[in-house]
């Protein structure tokens, strides 16, 4: 779960993390209520959940009050890569300006299986380029959980990046709260960038991203509630409500598969084939009746599915109760977008003598149904 950038900032404040004062807004006018209260030039900031903001726009210095609300006026409904801006942050400016941008973040490394820290002196917009063609001003620490981050660490990276000396204490102290911030959100991502070095000489959060891992989110429930469920497609909504995986992507073939694994394994064969998927979709373990009418409603209720290819594998799910849940749904569904079933594993003899029996075209192997399925788009 991703949080905008308000409710990362908000979040860093919690942790003792420096940041602007400001709030948000959803008209102009409330804008300008804003701008007025923090009484000088601010920065009006699109809140998306995607980055390019400041490229495409969303970003905008304003004079004064009056400047706020015209600027807001450009930037609300504007769209960032298919991200509508619904709300934009009201920001006071660096005080002092700003001598210096740093890009710092806190990551899973899953490789690693730890926490890693990456810093740089050369923070800002265009952080990408710079670890594309300058990858050697990019400073790395891996943090060991079961012991936490030490002193000596935040000094190698102060040292390292060039941060001058009289700011080491404050960096240290900066990121050790964003550490603690990361671990006590069960966080995946905490960056900050950029952390500025202000006209006054300190350090501050002017950005904020965070994203929450979701399998944690049961014991993040303050977190949890600040979700934009606005942003979120009825589609995915419905799947998370019934337990279902699901996510949607560009392609006119649906995809309703049981485990992740044999879900990615789906769509790369489609891709393989000269096809394209439309969805990830795992309905996981059972595929009772029920959750498989619910899986293909969401597959069909995207207008650009084509056909649908059903691959399931019985392990622990017997695939003769697979096959009578694939039929009682599609009886209950009424469609001619083609399906193409595979069907293996436990008992799926069984399933495919039932299959047959309702006269739904099935496929021997995952290669095979991959073809029949990209045919039945076409």
């Amino acid at each position: 779960m991703n949080l905008y950038e308000y409710q990362a900032k908000r979040l860093f404040a919690k942790y003792g993390i420096p940041i602007p004062q400001g709030d948000v807004a959803k008209t102009p006018e409330e804008a300008k209520a804003v701008a007025e209260k923090l009484g000088g030039r601010v920065i009006v900031k699109s809140q998306v959940h995607t980055g390019g903001r400041g490229k495409a726009g969303g970003v905008k210095l304003a004079d004064d009050a009056a400047d706020a609300a015209a600027k807001a006026k450009e930037i609300l409904g504007l769209d960032i890569k298919g991200h509508v801006t619904r709300t934009v942050l009201i920001d006071e400016l660096a005080p002092g300006g700003i001598e210096q941008e740093i890009y710092l973040a806190i990551l899973i490394d899953r490789a690693a299986k730890k926490p890693m820290i990456m810093a740089s002196y050369e923070g800002g917009m265009d952080i990408e380029e710079v670890a594309a063609t300058q990858p050697e001003k990019i400073f790395k620490v891996w943090v060991d959980p079961s012991v936490g981050l030490k002193g000596y660490q935040a000094t190698y990276i102060a040292s390292g990046m060039g941060l001058p000396k009289e700011l080491w204490k404050e960096f240290g102290k900066l990121l050790a709260n964003l550490y603690t911030c990361f671990m006590g959100s069960d966080a995946e991502l905490a960056e900050i960038n950029p952390l500025v070095i202000t006209g006054e000489g300190h350090l501050m959060a002017l950005d904020g991203k965070v994203t929450i891992d979701d399998s944690a989110l049961y014991r993040q429930p303050e977190l949890a509630a600040m979700e934009d469920k606005e942003v979120i497609p009825a589609s995915e909504l419905k799947a998370a409500e019934a337990g279902v995986s699901f996510i949607q992507l560009d392609g006119n073939i649906g995809c309703m598969v049981n485990g992740a694994g044999l879900a990615m394994t789906t769509m790369d064969i489609i891709q393989l084939f000269g096809g394209s998927p439309a969805n990830f979709l795992d309905i996981g373990g059972g595929a009772d009746a029920a959750k498989v009418t619910t899986a293909l409603e969401i597959i069909l209720s995207d207008p650009k599915v084509k056909a649908v290819l059903i691959n399931i594998f019985g392990g622990i799910t017997r695939g003769d109760e697979v096959a009578k849940g694939i039929v009682a749904a599609l009886d209950a569904i009424d469609t001619d977008v083609p399906m193409i079933l595979r069907l293996a594993g436990t008992n799926a003899k069984e399933g495919l003598e039932i299959l047959a029996g309702a006269n739904l075209p099935t496929a021997e192997t995952l290669s095979d149904a991959a073809r029949k399925a990209i045919a039945a788009a076409a």
